[in-house]
């Protein structure tokens, strides 16, 4: 008798053994197997990734550098037939930490063997390119274990003397100015090529533009024609449509002008009747006011006109009887004055010469004085004559000439009166 078993495809299953003593092994990978019971031996070797932390430290480089190194690998038994036989034999009945132990020793020994061929920069530089030669190494060693390494790659690179942080400042400053150069020359190669590009989308772009242009102006043409003619139709049909709406635009206007008149008509009699109430208040208000101002100032103009009057005319009446009163009295005087004269003429006819020589010899000292008024001012008069013949000679021609003067100033002639004679010409 015998039992079937089933494995998952994380597992393969090994029956070793059969009937009639047999050492054939029979391998099944996520499948199922019938086993006889005491007869063929059943085990299971796992198939799952396993993961491996390969170490190696202070391991000297061909420089001499100790640096230390850390990897992860994932490797996994292969499910080929001859393959998983090989694995079976070296793992069948191991356990997964024991296949992990076999495998991370044959890496780890590969490791130390790769490390100490290459320098220090050549593990800092290409990381990618130390793992993939690890992986190149140790995978004939560990695929004839059965195994596959599927991944190897370093986790970290580091030493206890900085050289690496040393070497990975010279790195950075190479890589900066590498990269300041690149990308000067990238910039440059870019402007070159864009340059290029310009020229050549703009060849393009104006081949593009020309054709554009081209079909452009056919299709404007077409364009204008049917433009054209439909222009025309639109034409005729706007103006056939513009004259019959002028016409009734015309009879709308003249109902217009008749509404407007008889609205100018009701709006003139408003108007009058506007002007009639405008004027009626005006003069309620205005003229009415206006005239009773005029008539009172007016009156007050008319009494004030006939206080002036009355008041010129009590002037005047008072001035007349004044001038009466004076000329009354001048009259008087006059006739006073004039009988005084009378009288004198009288006196003077009755006397005759006498009279006269009176009169004369009243108007004497006034002439005398007035002749003597300048001399009042004289304080020496002094009369130059080398002989006394001559003073007396200036004397009598001054009582020659007063005849003369008087006669000239009162019209009496004084050389007829005997006395005057006698004393301007004592021969006489």
């Amino acid at each position: 008798m015998g039992n079937c078993y089933t494995v998952g495809p994380n597992e393969a299953l090994v029956v070793s053994g059969g009937c009639c003593g047999s050492d054939q092994k029979t391998y099944v990978v996520g499948g199922w197997a019938w086993a006889w019971w005491l007869i063929s031996d059943i085990q299971k070797i796992t198939l799952e990734i396993m993961t491996l932390q390969p170490k190696c430290e202070d391991v000297e480089t061909a420089e001499g550098v100790a640096i230390t190194v850390t990897g992860v690998a994932q490797v996994k038994i292969m499910t080929d037939k001859d393959l998983l036989a090989v694995a079976s034999e070296q793992f069948l009945g191991k356990t997964v930490m024991e296949i992990k132990s076999v495998v991370l020793q044959t890496l780890e020994g590969h490791l130390r063997s790769i490390l100490g061929t290459l320098t220090v920069e050549q593990i800092y530089q290409d990381r990618d390119q130390f793992a993939r030669l690890v992986r190149e190494v140790a995978a004939p060693d560990v695929g004839r274990m059965g195994i596959e390494i599927l991944s190897f790659t370093i986790k970290d690179v580091y030493d206890k003397v900085d050289y690496l942080s040393s070497l990975g400042k010279t790195q950075t400053a190479a890589v900066q100015r590498d990269a300041d150069i690149g990308v000067a020359e990238a910039e440059r190669d870019a402007g070159i090529r864009e340059a290029e590009c310009k020229k050549e989308m703009m060849d393009v772009k104006f081949l593009a533009d020309t054709k554009m242009a081209d079909s452009k102006r056919q299709l404007e043409m077409q364009k204008a024609s049917f433009n054209q003619e439909v222009n025309t139709k639109k034409a005729e049909a706007q103006l056939a449509y513009e004259l019959q709406a002028a016409k009734e635009q015309q009879k709308i206007r003249l109902e217009e002008i008749e509404i407007e008149v008889v609205q100018r008509k009701k709006q003139i009699i408003i108007e009058e009747k506007e002007i009639d109430r405008m004027d009626k208040e005006l003069i309620a208000t205005v003229k009415r006011p206006a005239e009773a101002e005029a008539y009172k100032m007016q009156q007050l103009a008319e009494g004030q006109k006939i206080k002036k009057v009355l008041t010129a005319q009590a002037e005047a009446e008072k001035i007349r009887q004044i001038g009466e009163a004076e000329a009354s009295s001048i009259k008087v005087v006059g006739k006073a004055e004039a009988e005084k004269m009378r009288l004198k003429a009288e006196a003077y006819q009755q006397y005759g010469d006498a009279a006269k020589t009176a009169l004369v010899l009243e108007a004497l000292p006034k002439i005398a004085g007035e002749v003597a008024a300048p001399l009042a001012r004289t304080n020496e008069i002094v009369i130059l004559s080398g002989e006394g013949s001559h003073v007396t000679g200036e004397v009598n021609r001054l009582l020659a000439e007063l005849p003369v003067t008087v006669n000239a100033l009162t019209g009496v002639d004084l050389s007829k009166i005997p006395l005057l004679q006698k004393m301007t010409n004592p021969q006489a």
